[in-house]
């Protein structure tokens, strides 16, 4: 199990969370207590950066949906950046990938226009 650690920064688009470590039943916990602190406006991007997540289970993609529901209800937009192929293949089987935009990389995603 690696520990979860979540950083916040400003991006170009909004706030922008580093996800570093396993976003599990353990953790996910940990992303939902933060939600309520990330400030959005309407027209930003919450950008989640998941390239240092090597694992999420049910518990972690829920967490990820209650970070698109804080953006939607911020009237704010959310992605995704660096989907590791396990949590991307999760992501599609239940449909997810349609509701979150996915990028490559967080240049792609925080370019703002």
């Amino acid at each position: 199990m690696s520990p979860l650690k979540i950083t916040a920064e400003d991006g170009a688009t909004g706030p922008v969370l580093r996800i570093a470590g396993d976003l599990d039943h353990d953790t996910a916990p940990e992303l939902r207590g933060l939600l309520p602190t990330i400030v959005l406006r309407p027209g930003q991007s919450l950008v989640l950066d998941l390239a240092a997540m090597p694992f999420c289970d049910s518990s972690g993609v829920s967490a990820l949906i209650a970070a698109h529901n804080h953006a939607l209800a911020a009237g704010a937009g959310i992605a995704l950046v660096a989907v590791p192929a396990n949590t991307l293949r999760i992501l599609r089987i239940v449909g997810l990938d349609q509701v979150f935009a996915i990028h490559p990389d967080l240049a792609t995603a925080t370019r703002a226009g």
